[in-house]
């Protein structure tokens, strides 16, 4: 065992701790009162200033830490934007770090960049347009970068009011499918346990999820379930280092030796899930390795789910998960000993055509020995951003006005009458890829978009350029500069400044993973130049583009108004309204959903099994599958080239398998060209242990090769394609 994983790929914790603090020295007070107090905003585990519900310590991570610029920069020189064509090809982090957006800016076609402008002017521009726009042509797209609850609410509440329900949030880019697959399966659309249930569970499964990179934080729950005896299995193309052993900096003995995570690794093809799934089910019926009492007692479609995987042949199965009988066997027999269990998955089961049904796939096995509604049990959709799963719940979503008040015209009336106005839209919604897609047809005259970046975060970044530079006004209303704000514009670009989740007036709240929602109090220090908090720019928006009866629905004397209102009419949300102060909050639903193996949302409150079929496609000679992975970044913030899990030191290396490799000529080192119909990416081969014909990229740099695809199901991208390669 060597200390602190010297000569080991691993995060340098304590030493990027110190750059960090050098790195924030001009607002060091302001850094360690937002640590202090806050709530992260990383991603969505939710821990309150250096604590969270969970256990007992620190709990900090350096995602969080890496954020902290964000909130602790100058402000912008707004002189560096009168030729945006100096910044055009600047990277991300170029950008990021010129500073915070201070004051509106303005850009007309023609002129070579943006000019000041005051509040007055902006939101009076936009405003015109508003009361002119047809509602069928407007479109909100809201982030989720700290966004708190109250702006996601009165961003829907504005979007209806003016006649829409073409609004979106990110969580469509990164588990849309795992809100379908689950509200069908289990009529709830979030995790079914808290992350106590992690702890003393007797196998924890992750599927496609890297925590270890996306959410370093819950590795301190995975390093004390492996204390209280919880076996780890990784169902994943790609063996993450991460996943194998890591180094808890918080945890003395973790951080010197090092702690073994994964117990048992399945290695699949890309897309492969529904197959491996599939198999596992086969096996687990074949030997009665299930839950008879709860199949009987609590679901439906058992029969239906049994008679389609029996009808597939384990040739089939095997070609499309990648790996043999055997293989599955062995999951499902260390699954059928395991009294407990709980899944956890992200985005490699849900960026997929067929995202839904690798879902469902997931949970049927889950279903089989009933794996919900009791302690150390449960499914787990784990998200990536800060307050994301607050976002389609309080409304920013096109298919319900907020959670358990679905898009139809009874529901309109209904909404009427609660808001106290009329004329609240009944038409289904845009997603955010129908929303590119209505842009790129000219379709869209007003794209309104808090926060976000689709030349980044969008497959096919030339497509979304020239959709963007087709809308006729667009508003990007953000704390930092991005690229898509230089897109020339069609006629109007409007920059909206914004303040951080942490200078919100009167404090906000986030709902994390668990369900928790949490406060988060409005912390003393600077603020930027003119910025407003984000609903408070929404609201002031609002009253001037709505006709006069309809103002009043949109004005908030402060964000306690706001909570008061999603009080009283988001039935899950019925406490809001209390949580006033530094450490309050609660649990929607309490430590456990589903109680007893009950769905009180669907038919006689039974579980639904889902009868699915593999999709993916098997690669051909030639051919490899595409994926994408995450290094030093959150979310598409890069905070820099090198990747400390892996060691990989360049934004441009390409993931392959060793025998891959060795057959085309290739080493680590070798220059090489991925093409796909849609483009072509240049790069250098780096030997992993990755899953045959399998190529990873960094992203959001793969978004070149990939093409705009969607799940029918839930309207999410498909981030993944196949390439042959090149050697340079």
């Amino acid at each position: 065992m060597v200390p602190f994983g010297l000569g080991k790929n691993k995060p340098k914790h304590y030493r990027d701790m110190l750059k960090i603090a050098w790195e924030n020295r001009d607002n060091l007070g302001y850094a360690w009162r937002i640590l202090n107090h806050g709530v992260c905003d990383g991603c969505s585990l939710g821990p309150y200033g250096l604590h969270d519900n969970t256990i007992k310590g620190v709990h900090l991570c350096l995602t969080r830490l890496r954020m902290l610029r964000m909130n602790t920069m100058p402000g912008l020189n707004t002189e560096l934007l009168q030729d945006v064509s100096k910044l055009q090809a600047k990277s991300g982090e170029y950008l990021r770090n010129l500073g915070r957006l201070a004051y509106p800016m303005i850009r007309k076609k023609g002129d070579a960049g943006f000019r000041r402008t005051s509040w007055d002017e902006a939101l009076q521009t936009i405003a015109d347009r508003l009361r002119k726009v047809d509602p069928q042509r407007f479109a909100i797209y809201t982030t989720s970068r700290g966004l708190t609850n109250e702006t996601y609410y009165v961003a829907g509440k504005f979007a209806r009011l003016l006649g829409t329900n073409n609004i979106d949030n990110a969580a469509r880019l990164c588990h849309a499918a795992s809100t379908t697959a689950l509200k069908y399966s289990l009529g709830v659309a979030a995790s079914s346990c808290s992350y106590t249930d992690w702890i003393g569970t007797e196998l924890l499964v992750l599927a496609g999820a890297n925590i270890a990179n996306n959410q370093p934080v819950a590795m301190k729950y995975l390093y004390r379930a492996k204390q209280q005896g919880t076996r780890i299995a990784v169902v994943n193309p790609y063996k993450e280092p991460g996943l194998v052993s890591y180094w808890v900096p918080s945890v003395p003995k973790s951080a010197l030796f090092g702690t073994r995570l994964m117990d048992h690794y399945f290695p699949i093809a890309v897309g492969g899930d529904v197959a491996f799934f599939n198999g596992v089910a086969k096996v687990l019926l074949e030997n009665d390795w299930i839950d008879r009492n709860f199949i009987q007692g609590h679901t439906s479609g058992f029969e239906d789910m049994s008679t389609a995987i029996q009808g597939q042949d384990w040739d089939t199965l095997e070609r499309h998960s990648g790996t043999i009988k055997n293989e599955m066997a062995r999951f499902a027999e260390m699954y059928s000993k395991a009294a407990t269990a709980v899944f956890i998955w992200s985005m490699g089961l849900t960026q997929h055509q067929f995202g839904v049904d690798n879902v469902k796939s997931l949970i049927n096995v889950a279903l089989l020995r009933g794996m919900i509604g009791r302690p150390h049990v449960g499914v787990v959709p784990i998200r990536g951003h800060s307050g994301v799963q607050g976002a389609a719940e309080v409304g920013s979503v096109p298919g319900e006005y907020f959670m358990g008040l679905s898009v139809n015209e009874q529901n309109a009336q209904k909404l009427n009458e609660i808001w106290k106005t009329d004329g609240i839209p009944s038409f289904r919604g845009m997603s955010t890829a129908e929303m590119a897609d209505a842009a790129y047809r000219g379709d869209i005259d007003l794209f309104y978009i808090i926060g976000g970046n689709f030349i980044d975060t969008m497959p096919e970044p030339l497509y979304a350029r020239e959709a963007l530079a087709k809308v006729p006004l667009r508003i990007h209303q953000d704390l930092i500069l991005n690229s898509s704000m230089f897109v020339e514009p069609q006629d109007t670009v409007i920059l909206l400044p914004s303040r951080t989740r942490y200078e919100q007036k009167g404090g906000g709240t986030i709902t994390s993973t668990e369900r928790r929602i949490r406060y988060s109090p409005e912390i003393d220090g600077p603020r930027i130049g003119e910025t407003k908090s984000e609903w408070e720019i929404i609201s002031e928006l609002g009253q001037r583009a709505l006709p006069p009866e309809k103002r009043a629905a949109i004005t908030f004397a402060d964000a306690d108004e706001i909570r008061e209102e999603m009080d009283q009419i988001i039935g899950p949300y019925s406490g809001i309204k209390n949580l006033k102060k530094e450490g309050d909050s609660f649990q929607y639903g309490g430590p456990m959903l589903l109680q007893d193996g009950v769905c009180n949302n669907l038919p006689d409150g039974r579980a639904r099994f889902s009868a699915v079929k593999p999709q993916n496609d098997v690669v051909g000679p030639g051919e490899f599958y595409l994926t994408t992975r995450r290094g030093k970044q959150f979310n598409s913030i890069i905070y820099g080239k090198k990747d400390p899990m892996v060691g990989s030191k360049r934004r441009d290396d390409i993931f392959l398998n060793r025998n891959d490799a060795a057959e085309i000529g290739l080493k680590s080192g070798s220059k090489i060209v991925l093409q796909s119909k849609t483009g072509e990416f240049r790069g250098v081969c780096r030997i992993a242990a990755i899953h045959p014909r399998t190529v990873q990229v960094f992203w959001p740099e793969a978004n070149v090769l990939i093409a705009n695809r969607i799940d029918p199901a839930s309207m999410e991208p498909d981030y993944n394609t196949i390439v042959s390669i090149k050697k340079v």
